[in-house]
């Protein structure tokens, strides 16, 4: 790429666009922490090698070793829900996005977040504060919802995502449309502001670094939102990264599966006495799969590994280029994946194109691998068990994070995608409260979650409400040491104690009748609030599996 090429664009459309000079009534910047947080895309629970994985991810594995992996951080169990959440602080169906497209007819389900809200940078923004945003977007980009209009300085985003490399032909639709938007503009594939032949893991990292460098060129505080496509589906990847793992899942999902969870039982993620969820049901014994079978499951598997590993290369770049100009201690950087693993589109996954993770192919995980993916739990994206909405989260701030908590697993934190805001209003200094007044003129509602700071120096953190997860009639409710779930299409609530059964394998629904009827009522209140729309009909996919077919410990 030319030196500069993507920030000097995008500084003279910034000043088309409006976006401007952070307010010059801002307070003394220079000693305030940068802040970035990397949204991973289908990544399940277990997949970096600091949470049991075999994956080769060194460059995450330091960012916990100087900061704290949680083992309870959820998500909205699917992409734009997350999403939305993050941004805004508050549950998806409040920013309009109850569900991943358009409800007709309900106004909490447009599919696009809407104007009743703020987002984190419009938030950082009075603080100081120089905001960047790469990767995938999925707020509703061609609903006018961008990042540049939502307090963004600069921005390369893909509207949606669905493509890795520069050549695919996945991303033309009707008379080639881009799919590519540098500060609000249309960018072919092919632009001369972008590298030559790149890969999108590492394009949305390089033009990422070139728009921060602006903010550390001038003294400025910044917040960078790194949103990856991957590993989303289609799965593609550099060949040599996947040759690399060939042959390496020839043993089978059960034995990748079991030796995560011995990795998460040395490290001290979870002890002996926290069963292994039992496997999909309808996944088939590996030994009795045929040779050709299991190559291609192999295959699947090796082609998902390498975009993980792509992904940790990535992040290295980060943190290299944060340790050159001397800043690493004085940043704040989040990890965080915005669902489980990904069982579409059923057990077998997808395998197609000629050559398998290059251009133009397709790759699903598919639910057997997404078994692995997800160790120890069970159930995948789009679901209120743990499979679903549980997220690695890994936060890392040498200079922010009490020494000894550095390295360290907080078990006690039960946290939510709407804390995000209220965590980096507070590391910023920002103001939610003093921003006022949504798109639409009216008062903004009040945050959501609430920050996870208390958590850097070992304290507790103070929830006032319960965390609720509810995706296309997928229930869930997590209050204290108390969860419910209800999975949609299923006439009963489980109920568990997570505190002694993380993993959520004996259901105290019928032992426990009243802490039921408390948890219900919780549920339906807080489905309320948020304005979630009981009666609305869903599909049901074909990699779910009934939690009663599932065999019991």
């Amino acid at each position: 790429m030319k030196t500069k090429a993507i920030a000097g664009a995008l500084m003279a459309a910034a000043s088309v666009a409006g976006s401007g000079n952070v307010d010059a009534r801002s307070a003394r910047t220079s000693d305030k922490p940068n802040i970035i947080v990397i949204l991973v895309d289908d990544m399940g629970y277990s997949d970096l090698g600091c949470y049991g994985s075999e994956i080769e991810t060194p460059n995450i594995d330091r960012l916990a070793q100087s900061g704290i992996r949680y083992r309870t951080f959820y998500n909205n169990a699917r992409s734009s829900p997350t999403r939305a959440s993050l941004m805004t602080g508050l549950y998806p169906h409040q920013a309009g996005v109850g569900a991943l497209g358009r409800v007709p007819g309900y106004a909490n389900y447009q599919g696009y977040a809407n104007k009743d809200n703020v987002f984190i940078p419009e938030v950082l923004r009075p603080a100081g504060y120089f905001s960047v945003m790469t990767g995938k977007w999925h707020l509703g980009y061609h609903q006018g919802v961008t990042p540049i209009t939502r307090g963004f300085d600069r921005s390369l985003n893909a509207p949606v995502g669905g493509f890795y490399f520069w050549n695919d032909n996945g991303h033309k639709k009707g008379d080639n449309k881009v799919t590519l938007y540098m500060n609000d503009r249309a960018v072919p594939f092919d632009s001369p502001l972008l590298p030559r032949q790149w890969y999108s893991t590492h394009l949305w990292v390089k033009a990422g670094l070139e728009y921060i460098d602006e903010a550390v060129g001038s003294g400025k505080p910044f917040f960078w939102y790194m949103a990856h496509n991957a590993a989303h589906f289609p799965l593609q990847a550099p060949a040599e990264t996947i040759a690399k793992y060939r042959g390496k899942y020839m043993e089978g999902w059960e034995t990748v599966r079991d030796r995560r969870r011995a990795r998460q039982i040395e490290m001290g993620l979870f002890t002996p006495d926290e069963p292994l969820t039992p496997r999909n049901p309808k996944a088939p014994d590996w030994e009795g799969l045929a040779t050709e079978e299991k190559e291609r499951y192999d295959l699947q598997m090796a082609i998902y590994a390498a975009v993980i590993e792509e992904l940790d290369k990535s992040v290295g770049r980060i943190t290299e280029y944060l340790k050159e100009k001397g800043i690493l201690d004085n940043t704040l950087i989040l990890l965080m994946s915005d669902n489980g693993g990904n069982g579409e589109p059923g057990i077998e996954g997808r395998l197609v194109g000629s050559d398998p993770g290059a251009a133009n192919s397709t790759v699903f995980l598919g639910a057997a691998w997404a078994d692995v993916a997800n160790t120890p739990f069970f159930l995948y994206k789009h679901h209120g068990h743990e499979g679903g909405c549980n997220t690695p989260l890994i936060a890392s701030w040498p200079g922010g994070i009490d020494k000894h908590l550095q390295g360290s697993i907080d078990k006690r934190t039960v946290g939510h995608m709407v804390d995000i805001m209220a965590t980096l209003e507070q590391v910023g200094g920002g103001n939610y409260s003093a921003v006022g007044k949504s798109k639409t003129g009216a008062k903004v509602p009040p945050m959501e979650g609430t920050s996870l700071v208390p958590s850097f120096s070992g304290r507790k953190v103070e929830r006032s409400n319960p965390i609720i997860v509810e995706h296309e009639g997928n229930k869930m409710l997590r209050d204290g040491e108390w969860k419910i779930v209800q999975e949609y299409g299923e006439p009963l609530w489980n109920l568990y104690n997570m505190r002694v059964d993380p993993t959520e394998m004996n259901d105290l629904a019928a032992s426990h009748p009243d802490k039921l009827k408390e948890m219900t009522a919780k549920y339906e209140k807080m489905a309320a609030h948020i304005g979630v729309e009981p009666g609305i009909e869903f599909k049901i996919g074909k990699w779910y599996t009934p939690v009663y077919e599932y065999p019991k410990h």
